[in-house]
């Protein structure tokens, strides 16, 4: 069952109002000290806002190949990766210490599957270090799938997942033999599917709004603007006051008949 302090904090992280969500997440940790699933939220506050600042959540970003598979132009931001790495290191520790005593515990295994996805993606699209997010991307498999063994409508998870596979799904075959040396193989369409379970899944508690921009992005880039529009139209309807998915609903249309006719002969 989802917390509705926990929901409020991601109704304003949805909302962009990313201070306030941090500030949220911190009194709910306050209140719960041994809980890791506090400072995990702190370091996706974090992280969702270092995306947002660097176009990242932008069908600008996820059309280009060489952003995409490259990472973003300029350099992270300083304060947002300490604030980001403290987190993490905050949300490990704890989830560890739980999973000590109760080692199928869920709230833990949430914590590390949500941290080591998030530090791919860190790795991978922030910092440009491609191979480093090799070992946790990994290791958010490995957990995800202990965490569905333990608690199968925990379907959250599957957003670190899914957006692994079809990125890392997205890469050219010569780059991807690199991955499967190291045990990491890619599949655009299972990340899909895996992205489209929580992204209409009211079990995915926190991260169903994510997983429907990342599902949109993902159907701009396969050429199905009605998917990518109606996950779209969801977001409005349920966050007016976020200029970021209006702004790409406005764009899909447009976007996808350009890159459509420059395709054809």
């Amino acid at each position: 069952m989802s917390d509705p302090e926990l929901n409020a904090g991601f109704r304003l992280l949805y909302e962009l109002k990313f201070d306030q969500a941090r500030e949220g997440f911190a009194k709910w940790q306050q209140k719960r000290p041994e809980e890791p699933l506090g400072p995990a939220l702190e370091a996706a506050s974090d992280l969702f806002e270092e995306f947002y600042r660097k176009g990242v959540l932008t069908s600008e970003f996820f059309l280009d190949d060489k952003r995409l598979l490259g990472g973003i132009k300029d350099q992270p931001d300083a304060e947002l990766e300490r604030q980001f790495a403290s987190a993490v290191q905050r949300a490990e520790k704890s989830a560890r210490a739980r999973l000590t005593n109760q080692p199928k515990d869920p709230d833990a295994l949430f914590a590390l599957t949500l941290m080591a996805g998030m530090r791919a993606d860190d790795l991978f699209l922030i910092q440009k270090r491609q191979l480093d997010s090799l070992h946790y991307l990994r290791e958010a498999d490995r957990t995800a799938r202990v965490l569905l063994a333990v608690a199968p409508d925990t379907d959250d998870a599957y957003v670190a997942l899914g957006v692994a596979n079809y990125i890392i799904g997205c890469m050219p075959t010569y780059k991807r033999a690199v991955l499967w040396m190291g045990g990491v193989h890619g599949d655009r369409a299972l990340g899909m599917q895996q992205v489209a379970r929580a992204a209409s899944s009211e079990h995915a508690r926190y991260l169903r709004p994510f997983a429907r921009l990342m599902l949109a992005l993902a159907a701009m880039r396969e050429r199905n603007p009605d998917l990518a529009r109606l996950n779209l139209q969801e977001l409005v309807a349920e966050f007016p006051e976020n200029p970021l998915f209006a702004s790409e609903l406005a764009k899909v249309t447009p976007q996808i008949t350009s890159r459509s006719s420059r395709n054809e002969p």
